[in-house]
């Protein structure tokens, strides 16, 4: 079976969940990335200093605000979100477990929690496709076939 941008196995119900996620963290996203694509190679030094090199630095701001942009459309959906994937992975491994910070912060502290849940929101993504009401399912989408049993013709 060959891999498809876009996932036709959902019901209407299921492509309004997977639009309304992609919407919401779409715009999420965008606003992280929107900061970070102005100092692509050093905003987490701007934010207290940091030993990631700056070509990850670039690569993550790209992956925030390019895949959100990519989310709400709908388009190359499992690619932005696998980048996000990567990122957020990298987030976890690289900043949050190795300051220790707890799943669930108070109020003003670092916590996981967010970097945890887009994970899974992204994993989703990647998994499901993103539904019927997308520019990949206009794009990518199965066309009738003028040929045989693909038609709807059986010989």
């Amino acid at each position: 079976m060959a891999f498809r941008f876009y996932s036709h196995d959902v019901n209407g119900g299921a492509s309004v969940s997977l639009l309304l996620l992609r919407l919401v963290m779409g715009a999420a996203f965008i606003i992280h990335g929107w900061p970070k694509i102005h100092n692509p190679l050093g905003w987490m030094s701007a934010m207290g200093g940091s030993s990631i090199p700056s070509f990850l630095q670039a690569i993550a701001a790209f992956a925030e605000f390019a895949g959100g942009i990519a989310l709400i459309l709908g388009l190359l959906t499992r690619l932005a979100a696998f980048g996000l994937v990567c990122e957020m992975v990298a987030a976890l491994l690289l900043v949050h477990i190795p300051a220790g910070h707890p799943f669930v912060a108070a109020p003003g502290q670092p916590s996981f929690e967010s970097a945890l849940v887009y994970l899974v929101l992204a994993i989703s993504l990647v998994v499901l496709g993103p539904g019927k009401f997308s520019l990949d399912a206009l794009v990518f989408g199965r066309r009738p076939s003028t040929f045989g049993a693909s038609a709807g013709y059986a010989h």
